[in-house]
């Protein structure tokens, strides 16, 4: 799950990470309030506007720019507000910016990179930090390796004092400058952990002229396994960011990731979504979502998987490859046939079933007079669902 820099920043400030003061807007007139009550605030007539997506690169964008007066914040608002921002994250396509953060201008001396990740090899939090901040961090690690630094933290002991002392001395930090680096790292690991986050990213982390290190961007994911752990989650999901389906199928209980592709998958256990993808692709075709019905689905969550892909106007096909462990074949056969019944599908449909009362469920389909094609392997289903569709 995905948040707004100005909900992350909301999260910093809650564990004392420094940050910059600025106020969400989400409207011209609101961003002119907030521009002048912090011109007001702080005795800096310099603010930034900052369009606020669940996409980094803003700024290449022109989704971040600077305002010298309020009269000027006011003008680049009305410019941002609304406009359709393309960075290399949201595709060619981009993204309708309806939110804004109004923030103070700073003195910035220096800037950095930094974030904190779960590394899955380790199977530990992962601290890089770069002196190449304000930068595509993926550039930096194809032209210049040799400038991200990597630091792994012991979940027993959790950030140590030393490998913060370590990271500031390697990002060549003066004297005065390490307490306040270090009390930063620490305390944005105390809410990595706490909050249950995969990813917290500050690109750029400043170094101001006077010496302290703040937080200029917040770039946070939460790990949506937590999610029954933070209620408060659901008032920081912007619908508008979100996957209108993938939505829906959070609600219904389905796991569900729109993809590119032209083939559904609807396939229960997401091992098996996995593999039934990898075979899709080894055919020389690209699937249409992952789809991870559970093992106990029933027929109507079924008829809810199918409707769900084909609200895609890509499919051209939907590969169905069910194993009855828990789940019972003949269900998902009931399920598929009301489904082609009720949502009157029209894209050829192939059925892969094995495990519990799988004969039955076989015969539903065959009974059903639908123009349903069966197959015996993973293999042999990707096949005929791959040969179908290209047969139009």
């Amino acid at each position: 799950m995905k948040i707004h820099e100005y909900q992350g920043k909301q999260i910093f400030a809650k564990y004392g990470v420094p940050i910059p003061k600025g106020i969400p807007a989400f409207t011209v007139d609101e961003a002119d309030a907030a521009a002048k009550s912090l011109i007001a605030e702080t005795g800096n007539q310099v603010t930034v506007v900052k369009a606020q997506i669940h996409a980094g690169g803003r700024g290449k964008g022109g989704g971040v720019k600077v305002a010298k007066t309020a009269a000027d914040a006011r003008e680049h608002a009305k410019a941002i507000l609304g406009m359709q921002l393309i960075t290399p994250q949201t595709g060619p396509k981009g993204t309708k910016v309806k939110r804004l953060y109004i923030e103070q201008g700073l003195d910035i001396a220096r800037e950095l990179y930094l974030a904190m990740l779960v590394d899955r090899d380790s199977r530990r939090i992962a601290v890089i930090a770069s002196t190449e901040g304000g930068m595509e961090i993926e550039k930096v690690a194809e032209e210049h390796p040799e400038k991200i630094l990597k630091v792994l933290i012991e979940p027993t002991i959790g950030m140590a004092g030393y490998q913060a002392r370590e990271l500031a001395f390697a990002l060549g930090l003066g004297k005065a400058e390490v307490p306040k680096f270090v009390k930063l790292l620490t305390t944005a690991y105390e809410a990595f952990t706490k909050e249950d986050m995969s990813l917290l990213e500050i690109n750029p982390l400043v170094v101001l002229k006077n010496g302290d290190v703040v937080a200029l961007d917040a770039k946070i994911n939460f790990d949506d396994n937590a999610e029954f752990r933070h209620t408060e989650w659901l008032n920081l999901i912007d619908e508008g960011e979100e996957d209108p389906v993938e939505l829906e199928a959070k609600r219904t209980g389905l796991s569900y990731v729109s993809l590119d592709g032209n083939i559904g998958c609807l396939v229960n256990g997401a091992g098996l979504a996995m593999s039934t993808m990898d075979v899709i692709k080894l055919e020389g075709a690209e699937p249409a979502n992952f789809l991870d019905v559970g093992g106990g689905a029933n027929e109507e969550q079924v008829k809810k998987a199918f409707s769900m892909i084909l609200q895609s106007p890509k499919v051209k096909g939907i590969f169905v490859n069910i194993f009855g462990g828990i789940m019972r074949c003949d269900v998902i056969a009931n399920g598929i046939v009301a489904a082609a019944k009720g949502l009157d599908i029209k894209v050829p449909i192939v059925v892969r079933l094995e495990g519990t009362n799988v004969e039955l469920g076989k015969k539903i389909l065959s009974d059903s007079g639908l123009k349903i094609t069966p197959a015996d392997t993973i293999s042999d289903g990707a096949k005929k669902i791959v040969a179908a569709v290209k047969a139009g």
